[in-house]
This record gives C-alpha cells, sequence and structure tokens, in this order.
C-alpha cells in the first residue's frame, strides 16, 4: 500500500493551490508522486459529443479512454455506493506518496490548510490525524506544527521526514 497524506480544510483555504506546489516540489526531489481528489458534486471528465460520452451515455459500466500520452478508465456508479478512499488507493500503482486532498474524516495523517480571512471551523486540536498546519498567518497557540501557506520547502521537508520519503 503506497504511503498517503492528507491536505485537508473548508472551501477556499488554499488546499488545491498547495497540493499543486507539494506536487511540482517532490516531484522536483526524485519522488514519485500519486494524488486523489474526492469532490463534492458530480464531475465529468468527458464532454458530450466525444466518442467516450457517447459510449458511457450508452449504457457502459467502465469506459477506457487511451492515447500514447494517457489513459483514464471512467467508472459510470449508476446506483452503487461512492467508493472509499482506501477502495479508491488500492486502485492506484505503486509510488512514493500519494497526496489526498479532501477526506477530512478520514484517518490518515492530514495537513490543515487555513485562510485566516475565512471564519472555518479548526481542525487541529480536536482531530488527532492533523500533524501539521499550513496558514497564509499567524495561528496562535497552533497544537501542531506551523507552516507558513507558501513556504512549500520547508513542508515538504516536512512531509519528507514525517512519511519517512528520505
Amino acid at each position: 500500500m503506497n504511503k498517503v497524506i492528507g491536505v485537508a480544510g473548508f472551501k477556499n483555504a488554499g488546499k488545491t493551490t498547495l497540493v499543486e506546489r507539494l506536487v511540482t516540489e517532490l516531484t522536483r526531489r526524485g519522488h514519485r508522486i500519486s494524488t486523489v481528489k474526492h469532490a463534492h458534486h458530480s464531475f465529468d471528465i468527458d464532454h458530450e459529443g466525444r466518442d467516450s460520452f457517447r459510449h458511457r451515455k450508452a449504457g457502459a459500466g467502465e469506459v477506457a479512454v487511451v492515447s500514447r500520452h494517457r489513459w483514464a478508465i471512467i467508472h459510470e456508479l449508476r446506483d452503487e455506493v461512492e467508493p472509499t478512499l482506501d477502495e479508491i488507493l488500492s486502485k492506484l500503482a505503486p509510488c512514493d506518496l500519494v497526496i489526498v486532498e479532501g477526506y477530512k474524516r478520514d484517518s490518515h495523517d492530514k495537513i490543515e490548510v487555513r485562510n485566516i480571512a475565512l471564519d472555518h471551523p479548526k481542525l487541529a486540536g480536536d482531530d488527532p490525524t492533523i500533524v501539521a498546519i499550513a496558514s497564509n498567518g499567524p495561528v496562535p497557540d497552533a497544537p501542531v506544527r506551523l507552516f507558513d501557506r507558501d513556504d512549500v520547502s520547508a513542508l515538504a521537508s516536512f512531509i519528507e521526514k514525517h512519511m519517512r520519503l528520505t
């Protein structure tokens, strides 16, 4: 099973930007990184009129799209239950680390992302899986290690040590 670290927080905290920057930094350091993003809404990776969209709409349970640059399998849930994070992680190829965006209630270790301009509930302190906070400002009495949200190098070094990647 791949090692997993989460990036958790509330809407507009900066999670996606931080994940993108961490992937860039950790891959620059030579690590093979995969990501999982949980969406709270429906989404399509193919579009109306495309062959794969037409196959799916015709009733195919899974549609694989393959080119010399990438491949994807679209699995239509229909009336199935949404898969758990562990079920999704089991489908990923081996890598050094999976960065998970969302799934803030799951049991893997997480970095909480905070935008101090927004009045969101705090996760660190109440949630023992929060191992660090990445914030765009001061967090008085932070119960875990605090990082500037823009200091991606320091955060990447923390992740390497915490996840024993080096």
